[in-house]
Parts: structure tokens; C-alpha cells; sequence
């Protein structure tokens, strides 16, 4: 019983968090396009490692 409780609770996490994720990651695409107009290679580079980091939570997510 406590077992499926748990499984319930992440579900719902889980739920919640994949359209948290998708907003984060059309945000870091906007911030990437601005930095590739301004030819901001510090952001660029920061923004490809946080699109890498949400890309990898989202797939574990939908796994």
C-alpha cells in the first residue's frame, strides 16, 4: 500500500514537471537565438549546456 502510494506521488511529480521542462527548454531556445544574433559565445555555451540538462531530465521523464 505504501509502496503504491509512492508511485502515485512520483506520477503526478512526474506530470507536473514534464510541462515545467518544456517551458524551460523553449526558453533557453529563445535565449540561444538572441545570444547566435549577438554572437554571444558565453551564452551560447551556456545555453546549449542547460538545453543538454533538460533534454536528459525530460527523456528519463517520459522513459
Amino acid at each position: 500500500m505504501v509502496k503504491e502510494l509512492v508511485e502515485a506521488l512520483k506520477h503526478r511529480d512526474v506530470e507536473k514537471r514534464i510541462p515545467v521542462l518544456r517551458m524551460e527548454m523553449d526558453y533557453q531556445l529563445a535565449v540561444l537565438y538572441e545570444a547566435l544574433q549577438e554572437q554571444d559565445e558565453e551564452t551560447i555555451r551556456l545555453c546549449k549546456e542547460n538545453l543538454t540538462q533538460l533534454r536528459k531530465e525530460l527523456l528519463m521523464l517520459e522513459a
